[in-house]
């Protein structure tokens, strides 16, 4: 739809491959569930754990369905900067239970407790615990059916420099390697943005994607925002990622493109990441091959692989110079363990990242790997909005922001500015 915008193609740009399955679930005790493909094939899957569990998965779906209608095909482009915006949905929110978590959600249709771990995951994607983010977030299950998964040949690498390619060719000037330190705000108004050089350009309009609390935190001068950006400052963050990238100089065939490998805990290792903010021995990960797929990730030969871990953000106060290293054996040990055999004999080029990292590289506030965390009262008009509070000219899109994290989120964030701005810009 973006590349339609400018008369283009996005298959001129860019590769896109369906996966299948979608996600392998592999749990504790070596069980594999994979999920994706046909509605058939996935239904199978569901009787070998709990046949009666297939026709609860049928009314999920239904469910989903009725979720995403009115969670993303009426509102994730539409702007939610007045109350009123809000309040006429909350009937239509009540009536689909909005108030139940993902996991109360789940438990709704599924009995298995494995098919209930496999099918809550997905508030993890967007930085959310699923014992805590509303079922809004239940509509991800629908998303899935009814597009698809697909990885981007040369990887989310390739997808950037496709998008900074229909840039160019619009005529826009892209400064990379150049950090905004400051927004320029008078009266009320914005003048422009001054960078980490000193240099200030004007500006009528300034659209920020810079992590939403890093904006109203640091970027903007004191008692610029309103009342309401004072008290969205205060908003709970999603967790931390480590982040453990390594190669192997064998191939794994067996390996799906996309694995989640559950630890021993779930519930209980949630409550440890996103509330006690402390670092367990156990841990459960999002494993990535992308050499399943695209043979390019590696030499002719090998394999290409991270793992994910979720982790407490910085206001954990984790010392990553020291828990890193430990974490990032005890992962390898149990990758080599149960799906990796032979792995420390053949793994190369090994490097990762921590909250730390993401602190510093991306500028967000406590190196969370997500931003705003995605509970109900921080969705929709309690998130940040797209239209800055009490400052005219400055715009939000990105994660932080509404309707989340995510990459469908962030750029349904852009569609919500393009019907903002030029409203704006016909008022001045």
């Amino acid at each position: 739809e973006l590349f339609e915008l400018f008369g283009k193609k996005l298959d001129q740009y860019v590769t896109f491959r369906p996966l299948k399955p979608w996600y392998r679930f592999r749990f504790n005790d070596g069980d594999t569930f994979n999920y994706g493909g046909t509605l058939e094939e996935t239904l199978a899957e569901i009787r070998r754990f709990e046949p009666k569990d297939a026709d609860g998965y049928l009314r999920l779906l239904e469910h989903s369905e009725k979720l995403f209608d009115a969670g993303f095909t009426e509102l994730a482009d539409a702007p939610f900067h007045s109350p009123a915006t809000m309040l006429r949905q909350v009937p239509r929110l009540a009536k689909l239970q909005a108030y139940l978590s993902v996991s109360q959600f789940v438990a709704k249709y599924l009995s298995n407790p494995k098919m209930r771990q496999a099918f809550s995951i997905q508030p993890l994607l967007v930085g959310g615990n699923p014992y805590e983010t509303t079922c809004i977030y239940g509509l991800i299950h629908f998303l899935e059916r009814k597009w698809g998964v697909f990885f981007t040949m040369g990887g989310t690498g390739a997808l950037v420099s496709a998008l900074g390619k229909l840039m160019q060719e619009q005529g826009i000037d892209c400064r990379l390697s150049t950090t905004v330190a400051s927004v320029d705000v008078e009266r009320g108004k914005v003048q422009g943005v001054f960078l980490e050089d000193g240099t200030r350009i004007p500006a009528d309009i300034v659209v920020s994607n810079a992590d939403a609390m890093h904006l109203y935190k640091k970027m903007l001068p004191a008692g610029a925002a309103n009342m309401q950006g004072w008290a969205k400052k205060r908003s709970r963050l999603s967790m931390g990622l480590y982040v453990l990238y390594f190669g192997t100089k064998r191939q794994y065939p067996d390996v799906a493109h996309h694995t989640i490998w559950f630890g021993p805990r779930f519930k209980e290792h949630l409550h440890d990441i996103f509330t006690r903010k402390v670092l367990t021995e156990d841990f459960s990960l999002y494993v990535h091959r992308p050499t399943a797929t695209d043979p390019s990730f590696a030499p002719p030969g090998c394999d290409s692989f991270y793992a994910l871990c979720p982790v407490p953000n910085q206001d954990g106060n984790i010392d990553w110079a020291t828990e890193a290293p430990r974490l990032q054996k005890r992962i390898l040990s149990e990758l080599e363990r149960t799906m990796l055999p032979g792995l420390s004999d053949s793994i190369t080029s090994v490097f990762d990242m921590t909250p730390d990292d993401f602190a510093t590289r991306y500028l967000s506030v406590a190196g969370a790997g997500f931003s705003v965390s995605p509970f109900f009262t921080q969705s929709a008009w309690f998130r940040f909005h797209n239209k800055a509070e009490g400052i005219k000219g400055l715009y939000l899109v990105g994660a932080g922001t509404h309707p989340g994290a995510g990459l469908p989120g962030v750029v349904s964030s852009a569609k919500v500015v393009d019907k903002l701005v030029p409203v704006a810009a016909a008022w001045r």
